[in-house]
């Protein structure tokens, strides 16, 4: 059908769009949304996918927020930026005086995501494709770690200081639901603060090295696992909500090993 001129158009949508631009594979773009509460900024983010998708159907085209859509390119990512202020908007994760500028409230968040990064992966990556996009060289972070402004590193603090500092959490997907995301990873960052953790050193260099730190669970049902082992990150998210996904993802793990996919049949078919 012919695009609605008169229809609704994604800048009446409140989204909050700061720029975007061309990403390294063909027709994959990256959009970033202006910061806000974490509600709101869920809230923009499905508004935010579904105009897309709409947008694209109403072209006759198709839009998709698959992690890894094809073979022979890239995956997508949902990186969330997450920072603490003060009822007066002051940003509580600044402190000049700390190492690496950042003050305790902001390390213990930022170690409560490493600790419990295998549970979060389930809600941050949570279909089968997910896991294609994990592994060296592929410019998505499969690693539990954390850098000073290194995109290779799991949560990234950008260079920013003052009102600006933050973390960036790399490791969900495109495919993830922006509310299950930001309950995931609040609720790993208020952990690692009541329990006062400390990250370790800063990754260095390249951060693709699975010699020098733990390896995220590289499938759904491993992810599942780890979601199901962690009671401390259940009693905040629900045990009742955590047993009803897990629940949902393995019967779709199951109906995915039952299915005979087209590579099975390339690979065996006339070979055997």
């Amino acid at each position: 059908p012919a695009p609605d001129p008169d229809g609704p158009q994604p800048r009446d949508l409140g989204l909050g769009v700061l720029s975007g631009n061309h990403e390294y594979c063909p027709g994959q773009f990256e959009i970033n949304l202006a910061h806000s509460g974490a509600l709101d900024a869920a809230d923009r983010a499905f508004r935010f996918k579904a105009a897309v998708k709409d947008l694209a159907r109403r072209e006759g085209k198709l839009a998709t927020f698959m992690a890894k859509p094809f073979n022979r390119h890239g995956a997508s990512g949902f990186h969330v930026h997450v920072s603490f202020v003060d009822a007066a908007g002051e940003n509580l994760g600044a402190d000049e005086s700390a190492e690496y500028g950042m003050s305790p409230l902001l390390r213990h968040a930022l170690a409560g995501v490493l600790r419990h990064a295998p549970a979060l992966t389930a809600l941050t990556n949570p279909t089968i494709n997910s896991y294609k996009r994990f592994g060296p060289d592929t410019l998505a972070p499969w690693l539990i770690d954390w850098g000073l402004d290194n995109r290779s590193a799991m949560v990234r603090v950008p260079p920013d200081r003052g009102a600006g500092t933050r973390i960036e959490v790399r490791l969900p997907d495109a495919s993830a639901n922006p509310y299950l995301v930001h309950a995931g990873v609040l609720a790993a960052m208020r952990l690692g603060i009541e329990d006062g953790l400390e990250p370790p050193a800063p990754l260095e260099g390249y951060g693709y090295n699975a010699d020098r730190t733990a390896v995220l669970p590289m499938s759904l049902p491993a992810a599942l696992d780890a979601l199901d082992d962690d009671s401390a990150l259940q009693a905040l998210l629900g045990k009742d909500f955590v047993s009803s996904f897990s629940v949902l993802k393995r019967a779709e793990v199951a109906r995915f090993e039952q299915w005979v996919t087209d590579w099975e049949f390339r690979e065996y078919a006339y070979h055997i």
